[in-house]
């Protein structure tokens, strides 16, 4: 049996930025990279990749991704209450497929030295120094980047998450876009967080999909097609490229134990309540792991730190607008800040594709569009909560 000094569970952005980052810091590691699929494969997710994200990949050495999809400068957001917004982002977001992207940053991180096979993960069990992998290969610490069903995971005996923390999404393509250059949000009404989107790629055609931001809210496949015919016309996905999807909120219960083992991206339950971005997150998360990984038998306690530091002030932040943003009235105050105030809509950007916080002036804003509604009433314990 061959002992890696890192093995990574899962080659999707989040295990390619750890293994990345550990070769980055030690070019002499070992590292292995386990996914139960071959490159390329296809990935549940609306395809939109932050300018952020391109940031983190230079950090990383990894140049050329940002070629691989089209530009999409515009934003345009809409409210069932008719309240909408269209501007331009702070920086061009990008439209990638993850068939292209994973597979990018999969090559990135073994032309780095790192190992890739195909092999799906069933089991791990500790032994004195490493962890054992299926019986056949050992890791000094493994990453799990395996994704929201993620095996390792549940393996360390995490909790599920709880209904109300998971999304649940349904997604396809179109051959026509409903507006090229813009990532375009319908919001839904009911009693649960949801919206459409049509994420323009390239050749013409777009990404479309429904989310529910409850998996209590979600109903079936059926319910969900029929919502997002209704808030995006004329934009029916192809049946053969339709697939549904559960994601970990990051509202769900912090997980990460002591120990070799250290969880990153949507197996970190690191999904964006406001949006249900990941990719960012994912990233993110994927270069602190890789750091991590490299401590050994307190790579687990290190880790827990790390993350805690980076994404702690911004979960709270994003945690409780998305519990605010359940009410009609602060979406439409937030949307229509967004519109009049170009400080409200870049930081609801940086809020909702990155690591962004919400700003004192932003909140007044909001608060502003509604006087003497329920968001001033709460303004007060709203910004204790994001302190």
């Amino acid at each position: 049996m061959h002992t890696y000094d890192v093995v990574v569970v899962g080659a999707g952005p989040a295990g390619a930025a750890a293994a990345l980052n550990a070769l980055r810091l030690r070019p002499d590691a070992t590292v292995l990279m386990l996914d139960a699929q071959a490159f390329p494969r296809d990935k549940v997710c609306g395809d939109g990749v932050a300018a952020e994200v391109f940031d983190l990949l230079d950090a990383l050495g990894v140049g050329g991704v940002r070629e691989l999809g089209p530009e999409a400068p515009w934003l345009r957001l809409r409210t069932p209450g008719g309240r909408a917004v269209h501007r331009a982002a702070p920086r061009p977001n990008r439209v990638i497929t993850r068939t292209v992207l994973d597979a990018a940053l999969a090559g990135a991180a073994v032309a780095a030295g790192a190992e890739l096979r195909t092999h799906r993960v069933r089991a791990l069990v500790p032994e004195p120094g490493v962890v054992v992998v299926d019986g056949v290969v050992a890791g000094r610490t493994v990453v799990a980047a395996d994704g929201a069903n993620s095996v390792v995971r549940r393996a360390l005996g995490a909790p599920a998450a709880p209904p109300g923390d998971t999304a649940v999404a349904i997604r396809g393509y179109t051959p026509v876009a409903a507006e090229p250059g813009t990532l375009t949000i319908e919001y839904a009404g009911g009693d649960h967080p949801a919206y459409a989107w049509s994420f323009p790629v390239a050749g013409g055609g777009a990404n479309v999909g429904y989310g529910v931001f409850d998996k209590r809210g979600a109903g079936s496949r059926a319910d969900l097609l029929e919502r997002l015919a209704v808030l995006l016309p004329g934009q029916q996905p192809d049946p053969a490229t339709l697939r549904a999807h559960h994601l970990p909120l990051s509202t769900t219960p912090r997980f990460q134990p002591d120990g070799r083992v250290v969880l990153a991206g949507d197996a970190a339950a690191k999904v964006n309540p406001l949006t249900g971005e990941g990719i960012f997150d994912a990233v993110a998360s994927g270069i602190l792991a890789g750091r991590s990984a490299l401590r050994g038998a307190s790579a687990g306690a290190v880790h827990r730190d790390a993350m805690d530091r980076t994404f702690g002030r911004h979960h709270r932040h994003v945690g409780t607008l998305a519990r605010l943003a359940a009410r009609p009235a602060f979406l439409d105050a937030a949307i229509g800040a967004a519109a009049a105030h170009r400080t409200v809509f870049d930081c609801a950007v940086r809020l909702g594709l990155a690591r962004g916080t919400v700003s004192p002036t932003a909140l007044a804003l909001v608060a502003a569009q509604r006087p003497g509604s329920v968001i001033r009433a709460r303004r007060r314990a709203t910004a204790a909560s994001l302190g």
